[in-house]
């Protein structure tokens, strides 16, 4: 009996020290960051009218500008641009955008909008930031009276 008694002390001792050490347990975590890209845009509407006062006699071409609007992004990814068009398939005037004063990128030259995706800032991959936008909107006297209304696309590509 004293080898049972001996030995069921020693379980009880063992199972004691091993309870008393803790359990533990694991299991893995995982932490995954997609492709965020967002374009924003401060303000829906813009307007520009060409009047008598923009116009100098003598000369075909007006013109009138506007830079109220700021572009904004968010990308986390690297090698990107954003690109601009117009909507509008046949406008009777010519309507120009750039981008002013970018805090990231690089802006790219003015461009004649069209339909097709032309560059407006480039190397923006990993970054948030701002541009000022100015439009320039030029008629001939030629051309007579009327409203182009474009609607503008910004979009961000890879580079």
């Amino acid at each position: 009996m004293n080898s049972l008694r001996f030995w069921s002390i020693a379980v009880v001792m063992l199972l004691g020290f091993r309870f008393a050490q803790g359990q533990t347990a694991t299991h893995t975590v995982t932490v995954g960051v997609a492709a965020i890209t967002l374009v924003q845009v401060s303000s829906g509407t813009v307007g520009m009218t060409i009047t008598g006062a923009s116009a100098v006699a003598g000369q075909d071409l007006m013109t009138a500008t506007d830079q109220s609007t700021s572009l904004l992004w968010g990308v986390n990814s690297s090698a990107r641009k954003v690109t601009i068009r117009t909507t509008l398939a046949s406008p009777v005037f010519t309507l120009k955008a750039e981008a002013l004063n970018p805090t990231q990128g690089t802006a790219a030259a003015q461009v004649n909008l069209s339909t097709t995706d032309q560059d407006f800032l480039l190397n923006i991959g990993r970054s948030m930031g701002t541009c000022t936008i100015l439009y320039t909107g030029d008629a001939l006297a030629s051309q007579g009276t009327g409203t182009d209304p474009h609607t503008i696309l910004f979009t961000v590509v890879t580079q």
